[in-house]
């Protein structure tokens, strides 16, 4: 929709997008300014309860004007799908800054973030109070005050956003044309009206769940004290940085909301007010009774406490601080922490005792204790920072940014492979290479005078080691590095040596790939070797080396480090954002950061020191928002970081053997992993990239949703009487597992909650009475097992090891299933009991043609295709070619077939544009 006309908007570029709607930025042509616009996503147009939820949006917030919430200026429709235009903001939601913490760091010990300072806390407290007391003058409840929902402006001013779930308790004040807001809702609605009262009726429970007061837990009726019990969760975490109310579970959480008290605020928070801890007490009162009963009354108890904070503040912390002699000993060693640097203490106290006598004698003795008193109490070092953000690229394409020579960026693009570019920008050349017979991956790793490329040859997926090769990037014939095999490798500053993975350890060798050697065994291995999600990093120094690797109980990338000597291998940041992860890291010319990507975004860690100010080894999150910031690449002369910036989409497509071009299905829906019910009357998908399972009928009707976060669903089979969908799923920091959930709804239950291992690709048996899985084999190998389900008995095929994503034939009679590194196809017999190669080469995502008689699969690699084999015979034969055609997906690609077996595919809507911005370190 970029540079498209909508209404009297034109489209200028796109923001971002979740479940509820998509947002784009763009000039309003009549009055010259720049808003937002907020579709709601084609597949929801016709959801009428998320319509009524996006009208409701608009509706509701246009009838407020106030400067803390987000302002409301048109509502239409744009070919079948609706719109808000709003007000264009710059900045951030509460959320990232509270996940930035007031240092941009690493969460305190037990995973609490850093808390806001208390002028900053009680300004958003205030404004926000005052956001809900206008609100609620006009008889509207917001049902989700949550730090996601408030929006931090540049300048610091909270906006309330999304009063999608919005109830109104009292009419609308009328408009100017004499009608309510309530009733231009009711009449732009229509039909869809009667879905109001389930979207504020009693016994459904609205709202996100960590911030829900007890009465919404208890889905009851609801008034505003419900928004103040939830600002009141709020202010707790933006006091003490955790959560008052948590658990491991939905029933957890909501448990304790009901019966159980947060910790005190004031033993998490030592610094803070007393009286804001009597502050919070009252809003999360259980019995809405004793709470505060309106918004103006907590605002006033606000401002008194902002008004007396100086003195309040430190009488309060006297007053209540217990001494360590009265705390348990871990929080004594915590409250001491607090009170003092122990560090710094001991440097005043021993330079103190050492010049005790000589003070009063001597001048000089004098000036360096006030020199130590000065190196003690010298000020931080402020944070590194990003600004001037400008776009080199405009293909869309994804991409994998490598490294840099100082003027040409290399990178990996779908279309080309290794690729080169100008650092200022311009078009994506691919490097030329005179192939012998070679099919090269991903480039590892740039030499430091750019003359040549580290590449690995491809001989299978799933991160296994390869033949490693030196490409010159002005062309000519790729060099094989000895006979060294590895999956990730970079060449030393100096150019004269070259660090390697291979299986489960790293190595060193001469830059030519000779005199290779052990360097250190790696912990955290899966399939037979380190998952490495980037290739390894030297230090400016060459003294030590950062890689990544992939704990194999979570399969969550971390960063190690290690010396070149091969000694002092540990985890960068242990402890630090340990359910996501981070990867990919490199450092800065000067050596001083180190920058790397976690959360999708770009993070810096100060690494050397510093004689005149201190230095906080906390990270700091230097990129934000919808948008992902990806694969960091330092400039040579420091001034500049390049990065990989875009978001994920997809537009589901279907083949057409009769015009041989692909065509929308489904509406372009961003879906993968589409299934067919045996009668093709159903479908069930994931929509990507979000991961949720859905079922629908083929026209949109009849739209379900079957999983919710933290499952993220995959590969969804219907079972042949259609009452049942099974389906794997992986939640971060867990192994896979298979679930089954009814068709008609309800919640996803685990088939194998006792088995060990991970569990993916499950397919049904033609009976029903089976199900075939890929799971845990011998050692750290998989292995196809089947699960008879009314016995609940699990057995491993013959000969499997090695082996995974099963696929039953239509009779019952073959299984075909894929070699672990996609490097083949391979049939097995029930009566035989035996195996067979079907097919050499990487392929993936089988599927049988619904008479049996063909199988469908993707080929991979130089000249990706979909492609269909006879059985038996063997015969294969190209349907069409993939090579010019971007696809997308959770592994990057995905087919699937119709019920008349045309092949489907995701084809990416999405856009990843290399980026440069401005390096600011102090």
């Amino acid at each position: 929709m970029i540079g498209t006309t909508v209404s009297h908007y034109r489209i200028v570029e796109k923001l971002g997008g979740g479940g509820m709607g998509v947002v784009y930025k763009a000039e309003d042509t009549k009055l010259r300014r720049f808003v937002a616009l907020k579709f709601l996503p084609e597949e929801m147009s016709k959801d009428h309860q998320a319509l009524q939820r996006f009208q409701r949006e608009a509706q509701t917030a246009s009838a407020l004007n106030h400067p803390n919430i987000c302002t409301i200026y048109d509502i239409d429709e744009e070919e079948g799908r609706p719109f808000i235009a709003m007000e264009l903001m710059e900045g951030q939601t509460l959320k990232h800054r509270l996940d930035a913490g007031t240092r941009g760091g690493r969460p305190a010990e037990g995973g609490r973030r850093s808390p806001l300072q208390l002028d900053e806390l009680l300004d958003l407290a205030i404004q926000i109070s005052d956001a809900l007391d206008a609100a609620h003058s006009k008889g509207i409840v917001h049902r989700d005050i949550k730090p996601a929902n408030i929006f931090i402006t540049a300048r610091g001013t909270p906006k309330i956003l999304d009063f999608g779930l919005a109830k109104l308790t009292q009419p609308l004040e009328a408009s100017p044309g004499g009608s309510s807001a309530g009733a231009d809702m009711a009449a732009t609605a229509g039909p869809t009206m009667g879905a109001a009262a389930h979207l504020t009726s009693r016994g459904v429970a609205m709202g996100t769940i960590a911030y829900m007061s007890p009465e919404q837990a208890r889905a009851e009726e609801l008034d505003a004290r419900t928004d103040l019990f939830s600002l009141g969760v709020v202010i707790y975490e933006m006091a003490t940085g955790r959560m008052p109310f948590h658990g491991n579970t939905s029933a957890a959480v909501f448990g304790a909301i009901l019966h159980e008290s947060p910790d005190p605020a004031l033993r998490l928070n030592p610094e803070m007010p007393a009286k804001l801890e009597e502050i919070l007490n009252k809003l999360l009162e259980k019995d809405r009774e004793l709470r505060y009963q309106v918004a103006s009354e907590l605002r006033a108890d606000l401002k008194r406490l902002k008004r007396d904070t100086p003195s309040g503040r430190s009488a309060a912390v006297a007053a209540v601080t217990p001494t360590p002699a009265m705390m348990p000993q871990h929080q004594a060693r915590g409250a001491m922490a607090a009170q003092s640097d122990s560090s710094d203490s001991q440097v005043v106290a021993a330079l103190a005792k050492r010049y005790k006598k000589s003070l009063l004698a001597s001048a000089g003795a004098a000036v360096i204790v006030i020199a130590a008193l000065a190196y003690v109490f010298r000020r931080t070092l402020p944070p590194p920072a990003l600004s001037g953000y400008t776009q080199l690229t405009n293909d869309a394409v994804p991409k994998v940014l490598y490294g840099t020579d100082g003027v040409r960026l290399y990178l990996d693009e779908n279309n080309i492979g290794a690729a080169q570019m100008s650092v200022n920008g311009g078009n994506v050349a691919p490097v030329s290479v005179n192939l012998q017979n070679q099919t090269f991956g991903g480039t590892l790793n740039v030499s430091p005078d750019g003359s040549k490329l580290l590449a690995k040859e491809i001989k299978g997926l799933s991160g296994a080691s390869g033949p490693l090769w030196a490409i010159p990037t002005l062309g000519g014939s790729p060099i094989r590095l000895a006979d060294i095999e590895g999956n990730g490798g970079a060449w030393s500053p100096d150019g004269q040596r070259l660090v390697y993975t291979g299986g489960e350890s790293l190595y060193m060798a001469n830059a030519d790939g000779s005199a290779s050697r052990k360097l250190a065994d790696l912990p955290g291995s899966i399939a037979g070797g380190p998952h490495l999600h980037s290739s390894p990093a030297w230090s400016p120094s060459g003294q030590e080396i950062a890689l990544t690797l992939s704990d194999p109980k979570t399969q969550i990338n971390h960063l190690w480090e290690v010396a070149t000597d091969g000694k002092d291998l540990r985890e960068m940041f242990p402890g630090w954002h340990e359910q996501s992860g981070e990867c990919c890291g490199s450092w800065t010319p000067d050596g001083n950061y180190f920058v790397f990507e976690s959360q999708g975004q770009i993070w810096a860690v100060r690494q050397a020191g510093s004689l005149f100010q201190k230095v906080s080894r906390d990270p700091v999150q230097l990129t934000a928002g919808t948008t992902s910031n990806r694969y960091p690449v330092p400039s040579k002369d420091g001034k500049t970081l390049f990065a990989v910036a875009g978001f994920s989409r997809g537009e589901l497509e279907r083949y057409n053997a009769k015009s041989d071009a692909f065509e929308s299905y489904l509406g372009g829906i961003s879906a993968q992993d589409v299934s067919f019910s045996k009668d093709g009357q159903w479908i069930a998908y994931v929509s990507f990239p979000d991961g949720t399972l859905w079922r629908s009928k083929p026209d949109g009707s009849g739209k379900l949703q079957l999983s919710s976060p933290p499952l993220y669903a995959m590969l969804p089979g219907w079972s042949p009487d259609g009452k049942e969908i099974a389906f794997y799923s992986f939640a971060q920091g867990k192994p896979s597992r298979i679930y089954e959930v009814p068709a008609a709804g309800g919640s996803p239950q685990q088939l194998m909650p006792g088995q060990s291992g991970y569990q993916a690709d499950p397919d049904w048996s033609p009976d029903g009475n089976s199900l075939a899985f890929g799971g845990q084999g011998g050692g750290l190998s998989t292995a196809i097992h089947i699960l008879d389900i009314g016995a609940h008995q699990i057995t491993t095929l013959p000969e499997s090891d090695g082996l995974f994503s099963p696929r039953w034939s239509p009779d019952g009679k073959y299984l075909v299933a894929l070699h672990f590194d996609s490097s083949g196809l391979t049939l097995f017999d029930f009566k035989t009991q035996k195996w067979s190669m079907l097919a050499k080469g990487l392929a993936g995502y089988p599927w049988w043609s619904h008479d049996g008689r063909f199988l469908y699969y993707q080929r991979l690699g130089d000249s990706p295709a979909m492609v269909r084999m006879a059985i038996p015979g063997g015969k294969v034969e190209q349907i069409a070619s993939l090579k010019t055609f971007q696809q997308t997906g959770v592994f990057g690609f995905w087919l699937g077939l119709t019920p008349d077996d045309s092949p489907l595919v995701l084809k990416d809507a999405g856009t990843q544009e290399i980026v440069s911005m401005s390096w600011t370190a102090p």
